[in-house]
C-alpha cells in the first residue's frame, strides 16, 4: 500500500502561510487592545442621542455652548483623557470645533458650559478651534447640508506634556503611542 504524499509546493505553501496568519491575529489582537473595540468604552450626552440632532442651543445659533458629556467603561490604568471635536463636512475640510487634554483620569464626563479658558476647572487643558480661539465652538455650518460632528474620545495611558492653545493635530501626534482605547460620540446639525 502507498501512502499519499503531500507534493513539496503545497507543504512549503501551508508552512508560509502559517506565519502570516499569525501575525494578522497577532495585529488583529492588538488592535482591538488598543483601540478598546471590545472594552466597553462609551461616551455619551443628555443632550442628544447618538446621530441625532444636535440641539440649537448648543450651536453658534444659540448659546454655543458645550453640552454635557460623560463616558463609561474606559480600561483600567488610564492616566489621562483627550477630547477632538470636528466637522469632516465642512466645506474647507475637516473644522475643529473643541480641543480638550489632560482631563484626569478619574475623569467620567465634562459638565456643560465649560467655560472658554485655556484650563478647565478640573485640571484639563483646551486646545484651540478652528477659529484660533481657546475652547468649544458650536455647530456653525452654511445653510442647506446636514453636517456631522463627531465628538472622539481618548483615553490615555499618561498625562501629556503639551500646554494650552495645541491644535487638534498636534494633540493627535502627542497622543501617539499612548491611547490605550477610544469611543465616539455623532451627532448632526443643519441651519
Amino acid at each position: 500500500m502507498t501512502s499519499a504524499k503531500t507534493p513539496p509546493a503545497l507543504t512549503f505553501r501551508a508552512k508560509a502561510t502559517l506565519p502570516v496568519a499569525a501575525t494578522v491575529a497577532a495585529l488583529i489582537l492588538l488592535i482591538t487592545g488598543v483601540t478598546g473595540a471590545d472594552s466597553g468604552f462609551v461616551l455619551t450626552t443628555p443632550a442628544f442621542e447618538a446621530g441625532a440632532p444636535i440641539p440649537v442651543e448648543y450651536s453658534c445659533s444659540g448659546k454655543n455652548t458645550s453640552p454635557a458629556l460623560k463616558w463609561s467603561g474606559a480600561p483600567a490604568g488610564v492616566g489621562s483623557f483627550a477630547l477632538i471635536v470636528e466637522d469632516p463636512d465642512a466645506p474647507s475640510g475637516n473644522f475643529i470645533h473643541w480641543v480638550v487634554f489632560n482631563l484626569p483620569p478619574d475623569a467620567t464626563g465634562i459638565p456643560a458650559g465649560a467655560p472658554q479658558t485655556p484650563t478647565l476647572p478640573d485640571g484639563a487643558v483646551q486646545g484651540v478651534n478652528g477659529m484660533s480661539r481657546v475652547g468649544y465652538m458650536g455647530p456653525c455650518p452654511p445653510p442647506g447640508k446636514t453636517h456631522h460632528y463627531h465628538f472622539e474620545l481618548f483615553a490615555l495611558d499618561s498625562k501629556l506634556n503639551a500646554q494650552a492653545g495645541l491644535e487638534a493635530g498636534a494633540l493627535r501626534d502627542a497622543m501617539q503611542g499612548h491611547t490605550r482605547a477610544s469611543t465616539e460620540l455623532v451627532g448632526t446639525f443643519e441651519r
